[in-house]
């Protein structure tokens, strides 16, 4: 039975508060005459002297802690008047209370009270949902798609998925929206959208193979759409070659900046350096006007050790992004290309240029890495107390700012060739964390700096333990054997484990390259390392393969390779190593 507060009790609810919840029409009886003033017959009141006290009773009960019974009286007002405001509420106090299935009976009768209410249907479709009552579901979806305006319908189509994003059985998801979607799928206006929901849903339940079909069928009704080519982009490097077809169609029959983009940073994590370049070239020189083109351009220019391609590239972001309105996405961007361009300016030991760009970055969330460059100018120039004392006055206000602070440390000891301090602050670091791998990986590096090549096996070994997909460890440990040429065949597997995990790296394959180098197989050792250069041009690179060259009588080319690993990056160890032992006239 229900206890129902009397209207005497105070403090609970003000008339004021109570009379915002009514409808517009709905407000009590007022005139001098003491006669309620007449109505528009357009717009009748709901409000009744019983209505009134019914909500009145009803709030003043939620105001108390008694939702069960607020719940109750409000959910019984909002039917007899029919007002969508009052359903809500009675939602939200059902919800409020913990009562998902109270709440599942207000959004009901809301529904068959205004059965043309999208807000009803859509606060019934989220209840479900929440509730884990996925194949009840399917009725709502359906309306709340075929309640949204034709412009507006294949946006609805593609938010599907994010509906169903918690449910736990991602395979009864699916299900519900295989169901829903049954009507769309064939419509030439609908079926690349349709399709495109369907797959982000079979990859959710971990179907690859079926979410690549569902984005092939989706391009086939609609060859330009870009929602089966984004959902093919989810699918970039899942051993799914079928994926980059669907994306290169795509770019084909309707190309847009914002696609090739993020066609590019796939090949980029990909690893396919030398393609993901070819295609921000093209899209630079297609449009010319799009700013974050030359952003990524710029990024990987200066990666390539390319400063003054980067600093062109960059500079025409800054141009093309300054009068563009203030944004945190702005900021962020711009950022990035002045820590990029100090970058630049440090490698042409431009100092003063290089601090002249970090003086512009003024985001709390960027100080770090500004702040890890600025110490690294400082190293450059001698000052490496200063450097190292910068660092560690950095603030350390939660763990990955602890971290990035020892990383930068860390590394900072190692390019100052300062390895057995390096590896003492690791050793404290792995004493809090010593299953920590990145921590594990790092020290193995420095002890095989050390010589201590016992020590850096052992490390690798357990990290190879503690993470069986660790590829790092795999290639450290065969190239270190094959740089020896010691148990070749040890390092030959090793290195191949790395490549199974990683297919496209082209370090791992300068690894392989320089193995079977040491296995005698020259020929496959140059076929190799000239396809890893090719990937990816880099100094290390440059000194294997120039050395296969070279053993190979093809010295002219070889020093042509070599004098490209140089402009690339003269500090190389590897390569000074390799031009001084090997006498190289000119170069050395």
């Amino acid at each position: 039975m229900m206890r129902l507060l009397r209207p005497a009790a105070r403090g609970l609810v003000s008339l004021t508060l109570l009379l915002g919840l009514l409808p517009a029409h709905a407000q009590a009886p007022s005139a001098s005459n003491g006669e309620a003033p007449p109505t528009p017959p357009s717009t009748p009141s709901a409000l009744t002297a019983e209505l009134f006290y019914e909500l009145l009773l009803g709030e003043m009960n939620a105001s108390s802690g008694e939702r069960a019974t607020g719940y109750a009286l409000i959910l019984d007002a909002a039917i007899k008047a029919k007002d969508p405001q009052l359903f809500q509420r009675a939602v939200e106090l059902a919800l409020q209370s913990r009562s998902p299935d109270a709440a599942l009976r207000a959004a009901r009768a809301w529904r068959d009270t205004l059965p043309q209410s999208r807000e009803a249907n859509r606060f019934l479709l989220q209840i479900l949902v929440a509730a884990n009552r996925v194949l009840e579901s399917v009725e709502p979806l359906r309306g709340e798609i075929a309640g949204s305006p034709p412009m507006e319908r294949n946006a609805a189509i593609l938010a599907v998925p994010r509906v169903y994003g918690r449910v736990p059985d991602k395979k009864l998801a699916l299900q519900a929206v295989e169901q829903s979607l049954q009507g769309y799928l064939q419509d030439q206006t609908t079926g690349a959208s349709a399709w495109a929901s369907l797959g982000r849903m079979r990859l959710l339940a971990g179907d690859v193979p079926g979410a690549l079909e569902a984005a092939r069928r989706g391009q086939e009704i609609e060859p330009g759409a870009q929602a089966p080519a984004i959902l093919a982009l989810e699918m970039f490097g899942r051993s799914q070659p079928q994926a980059e077809d669907i994306i290169k169609r795509q770019l084909q029959a309707s190309p847009s900046p914002e696609m090739q983009l993020a066609y590019a940073r796939g090949l980029l994590d990909e690893m396919r350096y030398a393609e993901a370049l070819a295609q921000l070239e093209q899209l630079t020189t297609r449009h010319p006007e799009f700013p974050d083109g030359w952003l990524v351009l710029g990024s990987v220019q200066t990666q390539d050790s390319r400063p003054e391609l980067a600093e062109a590239s960059l500079k025409r972001f800054l141009t093309l992004a300054q009068p563009l309105p203030e944004s945190e996405q702005r900021k962020r961007a711009m950022n990035q290309a002045y820590l990029a361009l100090a970058q630049t300016a440090e490698k042409r030991k431009d100092f003063a240029a290089a601090e002249g760009w970090l003086g512009r970055i003024d985001n709390a969330e960027e100080m770090l890495a500004a702040q890890n460059r600025r110490a690294s100018l400082l190293a450059r120039q001698g000052k490496f107390d200063e450097a190292r004392a910068l660092i560690r006055g950095l603030p350390e206000r939660n763990e990955a700012e602890a971290r990035a602070k020892l990383n930068a440390e860390v590394q900072l000891l190692r390019d100052g060739k300062r390895y057995q301090e390096a590896y003492d602050r690791l050793q404290q670091a792995l004493k809090r964390e010593p299953n920590d791998t990145d921590l594990l990986y790092e020290q193995a590096m420095v002890a095989e700096k050390l010589s201590r090549l016992d020590e850096m096996e052992r490390l690798l070994r357990r990290l190879i333990e503690l993470r069986p997909d660790y590829h790092h460890a795999y290639n450290a440990l065969g190239y270190s054997l094959a740089d020896r040429n010691v148990r070749l065949d040890e390092a030959k597997r090793l290195i191949q484990k790395a490549l199974e995990i990683v297919p496209n790296d082209p370090y791992i394959a300068d690894s392989l390259g320089w193995v079977e180098f040491r296995l005698g197989n020259r020929a496959e050792a140059e076929k190799i390392l000239s396809q890893a250069f090719q990937a990816k041009p880099d100094a290390e690179i440059a000194a294997h393969l120039g050395e296969v060259l070279w053993a190979g009588g093809q010295r002219e080319r070889a020093v042509a390779i070599w004098r490209e690993g140089l402009s690339l990056n003269a500090d190389n160890e590897s390569l000074r190593t390799t031009l001084k032992r090997l006498r190289v006239p000119g170069l050395q």
